[in-house]
């Protein structure tokens, strides 16, 4: 498993749970305005966490290093310059039974990830409920997730209406596996909320009518705003105004007409 960082405690990520989380390396989208790009396309050995929602990179001089060594797994220190590595992840994970409920895996893209099943089995193993966050381009690795019962919770981002998808991802994709993923969720039996990130002149309100579509009768979906102010995987769109709060409400509203829960985080 190719890990880029950890977060090792968070009250909002999992709803209702105490979670640590753990970001995967590498991506099969370019999304613009991505604001995880060391985790995109990482290099090197830095390290990516977040602070108080701001991305944080381990190198070459952190102030407070969060990546763990052998040295250092689960005592909650930092030591520049080595990477996380797998091992070192689940000694610090042991070290939190009792004390965290679950694990989020996020990335990046976790379900590009070949041995994606394997790890969550290992996390399951220790008591974690497991909550995954995928953009659905990975249909048939979800499949497994799914018939393993390896997942306990699902998000899911949904980019733009199917038209404009490629103009959000920033590559070429096969649509009907972004179908299939939606399909799949939607008939499971987990819990499960969808996400949508609010840019000017990716996401408009027409794209928030054909996504409702998609998802309609869903419980839970959200509206994110667009950050801006942070790396982003294309600098053209770093300083960029985001919609005001008086769009967003818009846009929520239309998004209440398709699923029973809609809120702007």
């Amino acid at each position: 498993m190719k890990i880029g960082g950890l977060q090792k405690f968070s009250l909002l990520d999992y709803p209702g749970k105490i979670s640590a989380i753990i970001f995967t390396k590498g991506c099969n989208f370019r999304c613009h305005y991505c604001y995880n790009p060391m985790l995109v396309e990482p290099k090197g050995g830095r390290v990516l966490t977040r602070r108080q929602g701001k991305v944080v990179y381990s190198s070459p001089d952190p102030a407070e290093p969060e990546e763990l060594s052998s040295d250092n797994a689960g005592k909650g220190e930092g030591q520049e310059g080595h990477p996380l590595k797998e091992g070192d992840l689940f000694v610090f994970l042991k070290k939190r039974i009792g004390k965290l409920d679950a694990v989020v895996i996020t990335g990046g893209e976790p379900t590009i990830q070949p041995d994606l099943p394997e790890f969550l089995a290992k996390i399951k193993e220790l008591g974690f409920l497991i909550k995954l966050d995928t953009n659905g381009s990975s249909p048939e690795m979800l499949k497994k997730i799914l018939d393993k019962n390896l997942a306990d919770y699902i998000a899911m981002d949904l980019k733009t209406s199917l038209p404009a998808y490629e103009k959000a991802c920033g590559v070429k994709f096969d649509l009907e596996k972004l179908k299939k993923s939606i399909k799949m969720i939607k008939e499971s039996s987990l819990p499960r909320e969808w996400r949508t990130t609010l840019v000017p002149g990716i996401v408009e309100a027409d794209d928030i009518s054909a996504l409702g579509k998609l998802i309609k009768g869903e419980s839970v979906w959200y509206l994110q705003g667009f950050k801006s102010q942070t790396p982003l995987v294309n600098n053209e769109f770093q300083g960029k105004n985001g919609y005001s709060a008086i769009d967003m409400e818009k846009m929520r509203k239309i998004a209440l007409g398709y699923v029973k829960k809609c809120e702007i985080r």
